[in-house]
């Protein structure tokens, strides 16, 4: 094989692991100048993979959707089999990294001609899995862009449904995907915000790609599964309350961390934050985690307020009571 064409394989790689490479990254890494990856690109062009060049200091090239499947040794039936197979696995979670099975999807997709993109939405909207939980629906085409935006660290635009009906355009740098129970989960810095926020995936529509890069924020694996763990947990729920404390808002985002989310500033020196549950005692729970020493009042409403009231009411007593004597166990002896 000569080194042009191992030099042509090797641009078609980072092409297709990157959604977008200036031209000066893709000389480096190639080991050659810019001319030359243009010419590179032309090559490539010849063969049917469809090249998008853009011009000035952050321009560059982009691998785009063709006429028919570039030349990946794959037939029509292949392709499609393997798009409807990483799809049942991304629904399923069937590998331990998320992320790997819908970024395998969003590559595969992206070289799709529309006519095979249409057959693999027909197909996949019949395909059933076995023991698949019900959830949201959520737009493949969508997945896979996010997972793109994600991999690539490149800021993206979307329309955001909050659970209220609320719509807002949001700005951010995205940083993972995650399933959690039924629904798919954005993890992203929110640029208005200027904080983390988690968005559910089904209620945004209209990504748009900035091709604005951005260095990564660093983040652990525990906190991204606390980011996931808040986001589930931040639904309506059955028994639900406000807890006005004695805390100025920042000392309390600063004490609860992601815990915080939805509080708001009452004054200067109290903040509100929601507190509920599926019942009053996991509503207790959540007013349980309220710091040692602080103050507060609740709304918590009847009649939850006075079944709350009840169960406490018996554990004072419980403690101020004397101790329960020691059980003997039969044939224990007894010291006098």
């Amino acid at each position: 094989m000569s080194d042009t064409t191992t030099r042509a394989l090797s641009l078609l790689n980072l092409l297709q692991t990157h959604r977008h490479w200036p031209g000066s990254e893709l000389a480096d890494r190639l080991g050659v100048t810019e001319r030359t990856v243009r010419r590179d690109v032309e090559r490539l062009r010849d063969l049917g993979y469809r090249i998008e060049s853009s011009p000035g200091a952050t321009g560059g090239y982009r691998l785009e959707a063709g006429s028919a499947v570039p030349p990946l040794l794959l037939t029509d039936e292949e392709a499609v089999a393997m798009a409807i197979g990483l799809r049942v696995a991304a629904s399923q979670r069937l590998v331990a990294g998320p992320e790997t099975t819908i970024t395998a999807l969003a590559k595969l997709e992206q070289v799709l001609p529309a006519p095979l993109r249409r057959r693999v939405n027909a197909l996949a909207e019949t395909v059933q899995p076995a023991g698949m939980n019900a959830g949201a629906a959520v737009s493949s085409e969508v997945l896979g862009e996010l997972a793109l935006a994600c991999r690539d660290h490149e800021r993206v635009r979307f329309t955001y449904t909050a659970a209220s009906g609320e719509v807002t355009t949001r700005r951010v740098d995205p940083h993972a995907l995650a399933p959690a129970e039924r629904h798919w989960y954005l993890l992203c810095w929110d640029l208005d915000k200027q904080d983390w926020r988690t968005f559910r995936v089904d209620r945004l529509t209209g990504v748009e790609h900035t091709r604005v890069l951005f260095e990564p924020r660093p983040l652990t694996p525990e906190e991204i599964e606390e980011f996931i763990l808040v986001a589930r947990s931040w639904v309506r729920q059955a028994v639900e309350a406000d807890a006005v404390m004695d805390l100025p808002f920042d000392t309390m985002r600063e004490l609860f961390g992601q815990w915080g989310q939805g509080a708001t500033a009452e004054d200067d020196e109290h903040t509100r934050w929601p507190v509920g549950g599926a019942d009053f005692r996991e509503t207790m729970y959540g007013l349980s985690w309220i710091p040692e020493g602080v103050e507060y009042t609740t709304d918590l409403a009847e009649p939850a307020r006075s079944e709350l009231r009840e169960v406490l009411g018996r554990m004072l007593r419980a403690l101020d009571a004397p101790h329960p004597r020691s059980r003997v166990r039969p044939g224990a002896t007894v010291e006098a």
